[in-house]
């Protein structure tokens, strides 16, 4: 479990440095606003992980084993190219800049890859639910430390030299990478590298239910997705200023989501993944309600921490099963490939569902806005009937849900 966790904070520490960090800086280069739009494009390999995973799952270095030997490299690349980015000149040379940023992202995602994988190999369906709260906790911690951190210092040191100490905190990922325990292979490894592209894909959608399963992943987190992306807006309409938000929503409600993380896995391990899946859906979708109670309220900071801390341990808690249940989808023989195309798949709705999201708030109003995201929590609940006509035989054959 102190892998899982420390794997997912060298996972989550590069994801804001070409983001919010790099924003900053080319903004103080001064930049002009429609280049630092372009950058978000540097993110690509974050969606399509999938088209170089099967390689990971085919390959075997040298060293370390096929797991640790990929995260290994990865990790060492990535950060040469974390340190990398902070000798590029946003200003003068954005070309190079946009290289360097890329390569973080590229190294980032084969990053992703190998400790998803990694993940699943390691741990028992029944440790899954805690191993993926304790990861996306880790995840977190990462991000904060990138983002909040990398900011702070960038206040007192040059941006060039914050992201070398950025670089440098990926030391701790490497050391727990080389003194892990490699994973057993009980289902060999891909024979060709045909075989490690195309039988995940065969050996997934002859499934039983292997198309409500995508189905599910599209649709489990779209009312949640859909409030988020509107979030900000919204408390600043409503008379919040932007330290309240920054105080109460981003301080106070990153650590009742860590909470919700942590607790959600605690319960999976009592009432397992499916029974977990139901209820922390159906609290995310009540939760999402609360921002309609902000409406009546105003201003009110009080009322505020209580939603954001609602809000923000359900989705915790829904984030933390959602994740083990896609690690339970995969066959351990090609964990890599096809974790990277469900995880992939997992941020279409949050792309796709958010760019309306603007006009639907404008057109029906704050309150009905919400409402219509808690409406579109229930087709993803409604899903999940269709795994409770799964016999014993096939959970237990394919791995497809634990607990009752």
């Amino acid at each position: 479990m102190a892998v899982t966790f420390l794997m997912g904070f060298s996972c989550g520490l590069p994801l804001l440095l070409t983001i919010s960090v790099l924003q900053a800086w080319m903004k103080e280069e001064g930049v002009d606003l429609s280049v630092i739009g372009l950058m978000s494009l540097v993110g690509i390999p974050y969606t399509v992980k999938f088209l170089w995973a099967p390689l990971l799952d085919r390959i075997t270095p040298p060293f370390l084993g096929r797991r640790r030997g990929w995260l290994f490299l990865a990790q060492l690349s990535l950060m040469a190219a974390i340190a990398g980015l902070g000798l590029s000149n946003p200003k003068s040379h954005p070309f190079l800049l946009a290289g360097a940023a890329f390569l973080v992202t590229f190294f980032s995602a084969s990053q992703d890859i190998v400790v998803d994988a990694y993940r699943r190999e390691t741990l028992s369906d029944a440790e899954l639910g805690l191993g993926s709260s304790l990861y996306v906790n880790g995840y977190r911690v990462g991000m904060l430390l990138a983002s909040g951190g990398g900011l702070i210092l960038a206040d007192h040191l040059p941006f060039s030299m914050v992201y070398l100490i950025m670089a440098a905190c990926m030391i701790p990922g490497m050391a727990t990478t080389f003194y892990s325990k490699e994973p057993d292979q009980p289902f060999g490894v891909p024979g060709t590298l045909a075989e490690a592209v195309l039988e995940p894909l065969r050996e997934y959608f002859t499934r039983n239910g292997a198309w409500w399963i995508l189905a599910f992943i599209l649709c489990y987190k779209i009312g949640d997705s859909m409030a988020s992306a509107m979030a900000t807006p919204f408390y600043l309409d409503i008379g919040f200023s932007k330290t309240e938000i920054g105080a109460v929503v981003k301080l106070f409600g990153f650590w009742a989501t860590i909470a919700g993380s942590l607790a959600g896995g605690i319960w999976m391990i009592r009432i397992g993944i499916r029974s977990s899946l139901w209820i922390f859906g159906i609290l995310q979708a009540v939760s999402t309600a609360g921002f309609m109670v902000l409406t009546y309220t105003g201003p009110s900071v009080a009322a505020l921490s209580a939603v954001i801390a609602f809000e923000n341990f359900t989705s915790g808690m829904g984030t933390s099963a959602f994740t083990a249940f896609m690690a339970s989808m995969t066959h351990k023989r090609f964990t890599a490939t096809q974790y990277a195309l469900l995880s992939s798949l997992m941020g279409v709705p949050r792309v796709l569902v958010s760019a309306p999201t603007g006009f639907l708030a404008k057109s029906m109003g704050w309150n009905w806005f919400f409402a219509g995201c808690v409406l579109a929590a229930i087709p993803g609940l409604l899903i999940l009937l269709r795994f409770s006509g799964w016999s014993a035989a096939d959970v237990q054959e394919e791995g497809l849900l634990t607990g009752p």
